[in-house]
């Protein structure tokens, strides 16, 4: 069943760390139109020598467009009578023609509640880089189902041809920012040339069923299906505009399935609230690595018996060295 009452998709970008090494953010809602009848937020993160450019529109299927140019000088350009036409092709461009070096799409395509059987401080605290922002996905007070019910986000990604998109899982021993979550989910795309990573999505494997989140507000998050897309992709204005309207038929086009909710989901019952986060961005996804407060706990655990052992060791070899030294040689 679709979800459409209730639903709140929050384009929010929280590109923190753009500004602070050496990116200048900028941000503009609906620009060049004086309606707020519609929602477009470009965000430029302006660089020495390249700009990256996010676009988020609640036009048509929720959607964010990313575009690397490698002018420090490029904008963005909107025809908006053409993009709230039936047919937006060629409505958003980025100026100058040729500067754009890389360009993809991200559809939120749908979202489905389903019955279950059987069986950059606030949580989950995703790791910013200057090339990424964040955007989080909310959802309040939709009903479900029935006792066990899940959610279910469809997520679709358009690319060029010759880029291919992955799923990675890496799990860590370190659950210092996200207490009791071990794993990290990213879904890139490569080159078929050369396998250079050029974008990406990273999330943990968790969702959270509070505005203000803790550990015990923890909701599973799981990923499955990524698979090429056979069907038609639904209408995003800011996708067509930019790719045209084949873009099914120009474009490679794959989808992937998250799904919310544990065996019972009593989380989500109790709240009737659930937000997940998710960090999108160009280049190779930021990796987690242990702070300095964890690796002097580490050295002290690891380093005290060893410690230990090396002065016992010395004891030992003093006390026999002095008592073979009692002894007198024999002629």
């Amino acid at each position: 069943m679709a979800v459409g009452a209730g639903l709140a998709l929050l384009a929010a970008l929280v590109a923190t760390g753009g500004a602070e090494q050496g990116r200048k953010v900028s941000m503009e809602y609906n620009p060049g139109w004086n309606s707020s009848a519609v929602n477009l937020l470009h965000v430029r993160a302006q660089g020495p020598r390249d700009t990256l450019h996010y676009v988020w529109s609640s036009i048509g299927a929720p959607a964010v467009l990313l575009v690397a140019t490698d002018s420090p000088d490029s904008s963005l350009s909107i025809d908006w009578p053409r993009l709230l036409s039936p047919s937006p092709a060629g409505a958003v461009r980025i100026e100058p023609p040729g500067s754009a070096v890389y360009a993809t799409a991200v559809v939120f395509t749908k979202v489905t509640a389903y019955e279950a059987h059987g069986r950059a401080r606030r949580l989950p605290s995703l790791l910013h880089t200057p090339d990424s922002s964040q955007v989080e996905f909310v959802l309040a007070g939709v009903a479900p189902r029935g006792n066990s019910s899940r959610f279910m986000l469809e997520v679709a990604t358009v690319e060029a041809p010759g880029v291919a998109q992955s799923l990675r899982s890496e799990r860590s021993i370190d659950d210092e920012y996200t207490p009791t979550i071990f794993e990290v989910l990213s879904l890139v795309a490569e080159s078929r040339t050369n396998s250079s990573t050029l974008s990406f999505l990273q999330w943990k494997a968790t969702a959270y069923g509070s505005r203000s989140p803790g550990r015990e507000d923890g909701i599973r998050c799981q990923a499955q299906g990524l698979q090429e897309a056979n069907w038609t992709l639904p209408p995003s204005s800011i996708v067509q505009a930019y790719f045209g309207e084949g873009v099914g038929s120009t474009h490679s086009v794959s989808a992937l399935n998250i799904s919310f909710g544990g065996e019972e989901g009593r989380v989500y019952q109790e709240k009737r609230y659930l937000s997940w986060s998710v960090l999108l961005g160009f280049g190779q996804p930021p990796t987690d690595t242990f702070s300095p407060l964890v690796i002097s706990i580490m050295a002290v655990a690891l380093g005290t018996p060893l410690a230990m052992l090396l002065v016992g060791t010395c004891l030992v070899l003093l006390a026999q060295r002095k008592r073979y030294s009692e002894y007198e040689p024999i002629n």
